[in-house]
């Protein structure tokens, strides 16, 4: 009976060590020198809301700051 049970918790320890094998595969990145890979950077004023004023997004920044402090929104 001991050897059944031994043998059986082998098998499993064995699965479990073949399975935790097929989990992720490496992800390689390469780099070339000069070359940005990512996405192209913009301005946060560069968007159909502000249409690249930037003004109009430095006040709106502004305005959003000032409705978060408390000693403003409390009156």
């Amino acid at each position: 009976m001991k050897a059944k049970s031994l043998i059986s918790v082998l098998v499993l320890v064995a699965g479990s060590i073949g399975l935790s094998a097929c989990g992720e595969v490496p992800q390689v990145t390469t780099y070339e020198q000069g070359k940005y890979q990512g996405k192209a950077d913009a301005q946060p004023w560069d968007n159909p809301t502000f249409k690249g004023d930037k003004a109009a997004w430095e006040k709106a920044v502004k305005n959003r700051a000032r409705n978060q402090h408390e000693y403003n929104r409390i009156q």
